[in-house]
């Protein structure tokens, strides 16, 4: 394992620990109520109906989505992540609501043989998942692997646009900190996390910049076909100090900062035949 890689592993043992008590997750609040907590509404319009369907997570940290496609009416579910500690808090989870969901501890571009090749009509991954990835060519060819013929493979990730932008100040100016094109990993120092940025911890972690041409191209290099591009003005958490939050959870720009992509959608397929 590299050490960017071995750096990540730690920050995500620890924050796996931190949403499993924290408030951000609230996990009490979803085991006792489930139902209560459903998908947000970009969610559920990328992905769609999940019913009789066999899915596989991808990076799915302490299951809570995971377990929302089982209570979904997905037949055969299966999440994974690299984190120990995130997997064996999602199996707690799971048995504490009775759910025959699978969690599988592994590196999302090295999936095992008991996460079987050509198996799952659905494989997804959401918010904050690529940018922990050094190289999406394996992960690609791992998704294009899994999916039965025909079946697709939904991501929703912040936009790589967002990404150069300066992530420190408070001002209300989008300033260009970070390089687009570059393969080098980026450095941070994490205070909390990112559901509470006031919780007593402090951890190292890396990311990657990925751009567009990246992510599709590593799609279409192992076979998939592009079926679906959406950008949304819209992000999952907040990536800027300035941004704000509205009444469906999700983060905006304040009004008079400019109108840019901050999330993005893809839906792609598996061909029924190859050629």
């Amino acid at each position: 394992m590299r050490e960017e890689v071995a750096t990540n592993l730690r920050l995500w043992d620890g924050w796996a620990d931190l949403h499993m008590s924290g408030t951000g997750y609230d996990v009490e609040g979803f085991i006792a109520s489930p139902e209560s907590r459903p998908f947000d509404w970009v969610t559920r319009e990328v992905v769609g109906d999940v019913a009789g369907k066999r899915l596989l997570h991808l990076q799915s940290h302490i299951g809570l989505d995971t377990l929302r496609f089982a209570l979904a009416g997905a037949a055969d579910v299966t999440g994974v992540d690299f984190s120990p500690r995130a997997v064996a808090a999602a199996r707690s989870i799971a048995a504490r609501l009775e759910l025959p969901v699978r969690f599988v501890q592994a590196d999302v571009a090295e999936l095992p043989d008991d996460v079987p090749e050509a198996a799952y009509d659905v494989v997804f991954t959401s918010y904050g998942t690529i940018m922990w990835l050094p190289d999406l060519d394996r992960w690609a060819q791992m998704i294009a692997s899994r999916l039965v013929p025909g079946g697709v493979f939904h991501i929703i990730d912040v936009h790589p646009f967002l990404t150069v932008f300066d992530d420190v100040t408070t001002e209300p100016v989008l300033g260009v900190r970070y390089p687009y094109f570059s393969r080098e990993p980026i450095r941070f120092e994490e205070h909390g996390s990112y559901t509470d940025r006031e919780a007593d911890f402090v951890a190292d972690s890396y990311a990657w910049q990925h751009t567009f041409s990246e992510i599709v191209g590593s799609l279409l290099k192992h076979g998939l076909q592009i079926r679906r591009l959406q950008e949304y003005p819209v992000v999952s958490w907040k990536v800027l100090e300035f941004m704000e939050e509205g009444a469906d959870g999700l983060w905006r720009m304040p009004a008079g900062i400019g109108d840019i992509p901050l999330m993005f959608s893809l839906t792609a397929c598996r061909p029924m035949t190859t050629r």
